[in-house]
């Protein structure tokens, strides 16, 4: 892995899941296309429902159900740049890469291309790491891991997801093969995708703390860059901060992780919300394989920054969202793939096939805009 980030099989392995998942997760959506029919109360909560391409045809089930949610306001970014003040949230490289793709094709479609082939380097990103790893972990059980896992189909939606999480593993394969100039790069580009990114510079450091002497490590100092770019031209052009603009538009505030943590348990004791429990279970389920279990530092450290990075975000109800937040957290992938490495083909298979139902869950609550994301 240090060598050679990509090896010519593992290609044709993550290009096969790239174009099944593809072709599989559009055809779902044409399907639900024929189904789904939200309530006005649900989708004006968005804010940019006004917009909406009008259901039915062959159009609306290959491009226009997918516009929904944060898809909407990147679209709208690429088209009028950051027009309304509630935009800033949403980091500018993807929508920048939408409106140069735009002069070919529909923003929407651009928007899914974009996201399908960032999930590809993903894929194929996430296999070279597994096989970093040793023999000991099945490379082809953690990225059908990854591919299948709840809130996964967000890869292949007019989301930053995919594009963030290609950043992500590239970034870190290259700082093991000690490419540093190709690993500040994906830092910098992940930092303009997601705040997320910013974090890319805690395994950066402990990762340039070990290694050799030589080289170029001093790049690495420049990850930050892309977020704090952006943050400055917001300032220069008289935007709101990102921190003004989610408390004033979006009902998100900064606190305390274990403020975060207090609210989301002692909601529960107030009232059952089934997405709370699924988020507090799935905190818990990386913090266990992405922070605790036997991994390299630098994958237990940046696991530590995401998790801490989610739970500095507060809003009502808490925890919204943290299946599809915690997604960066690739080391949780790789220790999972090490738990299911010794079930037999059909117990795994049966494994993925319980996961991918349960994205399906998401996708159908996505699609029908009852999804609180």
């Amino acid at each position: 892995m240090d060598r050679n980030p990509a090896q010519p099989r593992d290609w044709r392995i993550a290009l096969t899941i790239t174009v099944v998942l593809r072709v599989f997760y559009s055809a779902v959506a044409a399907l639900a296309s024929l189904f789904v029919h939200p309530t006005p109360g649900l989708i004006r909560t968005n804010g940019l429902t006004d917009v909406l391409p009008p259901p039915g045809g062959w159009h609306y089930a290959l491009l226009g159900v997918w516009e929904r949610f944060d898809t909407l306001w990147y679209l709208r970014i690429a088209e009028r740049g950051y027009d309304l003040p509630g935009a800033v949230v949403f980091y500018p490289l993807y929508p920048w890469l939408i409106r140069s793709l735009s002069w070919g094709i529909e923003p929407a479609a651009a928007a899914l291309l974009i996201s399908t082939i960032a999930a590809f380097f993903y894929f194929l990103g996430i296999l070279g790491l597994a096989r970093g790893e040793g023999a000991e972990i099945s490379a082809e059980r953690v990225v059908l891991l990854a591919a299948v896992w709840p809130a996964s189909f967000f890869l292949f939606a007019g989301y930053t997801e995919a594009l963030a999480l290609a950043l992500i593993v590239w970034c870190i394969a290259w700082a093991r093969a000690q490419r540093w100039a190709a690993a500040a790069a994906c830092a910098v580009a992940a930092g303009l995708t997601r705040s997320a990114g910013t974090l890319l510079i805690v395994p950066l450091v402990v990762m340039a703390a070990r290694a050799q002497r030589g080289g170029r490590r001093w790049l690495l100092f420049l990850a930050p860059l892309g977020t704090i770019g952006y943050w400055l031209w917001l300032r220069q052009s008289g935007r709101l901060s990102i921190a003004a603009a989610y408390r004033a538009y979006w009902n998100t505030d900064v606190a305390a992780p274990w403020t975060t943590l207090w609210l989301a348990i002692r909601s529960l004791g107030q009232r059952f919300e089934s997405l709370v429990v699924i988020s507090l279970l799935t905190l818990t389920l990386f913090f266990i394989a992405g922070v605790l279990a036997r991994r390299r530092a630098e994958d237990r450290w940046f696991a530590s920054a995401v998790i801490g990075h989610m739970l500095l975000r507060v809003c009502t109800p808490p925890l919204f969202g943290a299946p599809r937040y915690l997604l960066p957290i690739y080391a949780a992938y790789l220790t999972m793939g090490d738990w299911v490495t010794s079930l037999s083909r059909d117990r795994f298979r049966l494994l993925c096939a319980a996961l991918l139902a349960c994205n399906l869950g998401w996708m159908w609550a996505f699609l029908s805009w009852s999804l609180v994301l």
